[in-house]
């Protein structure tokens, strides 16, 4: 018998078909269970995430809907400190006054008591602020002064305790950037904007470490309707403590000012130099010791343009590739300029100004770049130290006449051709060398690369240096002697101090250590290695030969009262940024040394970029601010001096008031040789030199008023000391030499 419709619904549902779930029904409902299970799962795994990632967050909205008031509890951005933890950049709690017009105004007793307390501790136009707060009755926040200390609301906060009728007025709490030394360390320190986020030097490099996260105090009515207040503590930033000696620091800058004044209109209008630069570096850690250079600005206020005065103006401009390019023009800014100088032609000025010219300045080093050369063949067993070179005062290479700045300097030692700064020599060792094995030096010894100093804005060279497919072999014998490619002084000194310490090159740092708000260590920041470029045996020679250029070559001048140092003197013309042609007539003079000779502590090197006097190509302009620097500098480190000290020196050392760090005990032959050998005297030229049939200029004429031989028949003069030619630039580059392409 056929079952009705309706019989095998009865049937599915389970009989009666009352209360009763089929079997596929049942499997239905199991999943159904089962995805509503996981959803209220996934939703508490999503709801735990929440609160971990971001409580914060949605706790301020909630507290925000349920909001009476709320304030912003600021934190305090780390301090800079020296060395010896002198503070060089610090955060002072300063105070923002704010009117509340409406609470003021709640009650009729409230206005006149707080308005006489308000004029009578305060330097306010008081029918300002009474206007204002009459035309806005309901606000609450006007703010008419700023960044007011601690003293200056000491007065108001008594009366307000006081009188209770003093309402509607409080301080909103902030920190301002201070500099206790105003403009000392300020390429290195940098500054900090309005918000206080860092702008150059160490605090843009580091402004994550010495920024912290502001706090919050809440204020909110609870369901009972009563106010509760739920307070955020600020995270401090933490402080860094630097490798920079203030003592060290002041030292430098005194003498770079020192030498920008005293040359300053000299030549032409303007600074004693268009820059002046100064580094002084551990040679066995890479800590820098001292950074500076001038002209300046005073951290504490960036944005004077008076900072600008004397300074070379610079425009900018697009250049043949297209790209926006910062140029320097003739124009010297005075008073009469600067007054006609609109806001973004002043903030491009000041910009350039804010950049560390000991990071960001690059220039063609000259003949500091010749212990390099050498020591490159050294290593590659090409020259030893009794290789000798024949200076004929030219040599004739890729169809130019490249010439030496000395004309008699016939056959040289490897060590004579340092100090007297031969450039033939140089190129001979370059020829030897090749220019793959040269390109591979410069690249171990990092030029064209960053050091990565911790510093914002380092310029990198890279484009500014020949590769080997590159380099004809004309650029391979300007390259030798320190032209035709360019440099930063950060690079200059590093490497050096790799060619001085036993070829250990070490990462520059200036931070040493950072420590959080309680002055617990987070970090120590240990010296790098990072490779090694030369051997200890190629290390010692070029030591021996630095020395020979302070004992009796081109350096006499840098050597300081009561030490011997060694080092290397340098000058390169520049390229003129209109033409792009070399200027004769422009140069960059340096000197790059250490001290003492015996066992190296610091490397020290200075850079003045186109002094302001009618003859720049005198590397004397270095190696004096060189020796005064040191003068003050090694007693200080107590560096103990190492050579006897003549009466004129002492009496140097007397006016200085410096201790006296002599630990040189002299001997009936020391006191026979003082003012010989030590002091840089003709007998020490004389035997580098050999005998008078070597030395023509000993039979010229002598310039009583200045002590210098003159060839009857040029009017070249040669300083008797060295029998080198005073005016003559060592790194002399016929400008009919074609140029490196990217230096402009």
């Amino acid at each position: 018998m056929r079952k009705t419709r309706e019989q095998k619904t009865r049937d599915e549902r389970g009989g009666d078909g009352r209360g009763k779930f089929s079997i596929k029904m049942q499997k239905k409902l199991v999943v159904l269970y089962v995805f509503v299970l996981l959803a209220f799962a996934g939703l508490s795994v999503r709801l735990v995430w929440i609160t971990r990632e971001d409580g914060s967050s949605y706790q301020k909205q909630v507290l925000a809907q349920q909001q009476y008031d709320s304030v912003a509890i600021p934190y305090r951005r780390g301090d800079i400190l020296d060395s010896q933890g002198t503070r060089l950049a610090t955060s002072e709690k300063v105070y923002n006054l704010v009117i509340d017009a409406k609470v003021m105004l709640s009650e009729e007793k409230y206005l006149e008591p707080t308005l006489q307390a308000l004029g009578s501790n305060f330097d306010l136009d008081m029918s300002q602020i009474r206007t204002y707060i009459q035309e806005h009755p309901t606000s609450s926040w006007y703010v008419p002064l700023r960044q007011l200390t601690h003293d200056q609301i000491s007065g108001f906060q008594a009366a307000q305790a006081e009188d209770g009728n003093i309402k509607g007025v409080w301080f909103e709490e902030e920190y301002k950037r201070r500099y206790p030394y105003g403009t000392l360390a300020a390429d290195v320190l940098g500054f900090t904007t309005t918000d206080s986020q860092g702008s150059y030097g160490l605090e843009e490099y580091y402004n994550d470490v010495l920024s912290g996260i502001n706090g919050r105090e809440y204020g909110y009515l609870n369901d009972d309707l009563a106010l509760e207040r739920t307070v955020k503590a600020a995270v401090d930033g933490n402080t860094i403590q630097t490798t920079i000696d203030v003592n060290v620091q002041m030292i430098v800058e005194k003498y770079l000012n020192q030498f920008m004044e005293e040359h300053r209109d000299g030549f032409h209008p303007g600074n004693g130099a268009d820059n002046v630069g100064c580094i002084i570096q551990w040679v066995n850690t890479g800590e820098i010791l001292a950074m500076a250079s001038s002209p300046g600005y005073d951290l504490n206020d960036t944005r004077n343009p008076k900072s600008l005065l004397g300074s070379k103006m610079v425009e900018q401009i697009t250049n043949a590739n297209g790209y926006q390019e910062i140029r320097n023009t003739d124009t010297i800014i005075d008073e009469t300029v600067l007054s006609q100088m609109t806001e973004d032609e002043i903030y491009l000025n000041l910009n350039n100004l804010w950049k560390n010219y000991c990071i960001t300045g690059t220039y063609e080093p000259g003949s500091t770049a010749k212990p390099f050369t050498v020591a490159a063949a050294l290593e590659e067993g090409l020259v030893n130290n009794n290789s000798s070179f024949e200076c004929t005062g030219s040599l004739e290479i890729g169809g130019y006449t490249i010439r030496c700045h000395n004309r008699n300097d016939g056959v040289l030692t490897l060590e004579q051709a340092v100090a007297k700064s031969c450039n033939v020599s140089m190129m001979k060792i370059a020829q030897l060398l090749g220019t793959n094995s040269f390109t591979d030096y410069q690249e171990l010894f990092n030029f064209g690369l960053k050091t990565n100093i911790d510093l914002a804005g380092e310029a990198r060279t890279a484009s500014l240096v020949y590769t080997a497919d590159k380099m004809g072999p004309t650029d391979l014998a300007t390259n030798s002697f320190g032209q035709n490619f360019n440099v930063t002084m950060i690079e200059m000194i590093t490497g050096f101090s790799s060619l001085i310490n036993g070829g250990y090159y070490y990462e520059p740092h200036l931070v040493k250590r950072i420590t959080n708000s309680n002055g617990a260590t987070v970090e120590n920041i240990e010296p790098r290695v990072l490779k090694e470029t030369v051997s200890e045996s190629t290390s010692q020679l070029i030591r021996q030969y630095c020395s020979a250029v302070v004992e009796y070559g081109t350096g006499i001048t840098a050597r300081p009262a009561g030490y011997m140092i060694g080092g290397k003197t340098g000058t390169a013309e520049t390229i003129d940024p209109v033409t792009h042609l070399r200027s004769e007539d422009d140069h960059v003079v340096s000197f790059i040394g250490f001290a003492p000779v015996d066992d190296p502590q610091i490397a020290i090197y200075v850079v003045v970029d186109r002094p302001n006097v009618e003859k720049q190509g005198d590397a004397k302009f270095a190696t004096r601010l060189v020796r005064s620097i040191l003068t003050e500098t090694l007693p200080y480190l107590n560096i103990f001096m190492t050579e006897p000290v003549s009466e004129e020196e002492q009496k140097e050392l007397d006016a200085l008031k410096l201790e006296n760090t002599n630990r040189y005990t002299q001997t009936p032959e020391d006191q026979a040789l003082e003012g010989g050998s030590v002091s840089g005297g003709d007998e020490a030229g004389g035997t580098a030199s050999g005998g008078d049939e070597d030395q023509p200029w000993k039979s010229f004429p002598q310039d009583l008023a200045t002590g210098y031989y003159v060839d009857p028949d040029t009017g070249e003069r040669y300083d008797p000391r060295t029998g080198l030619l005073v005016d003559e630039p060592e790194s002399v580059v016929d400008t009919t030499l074609p140029l490196n392409p990217n230096i402009q």
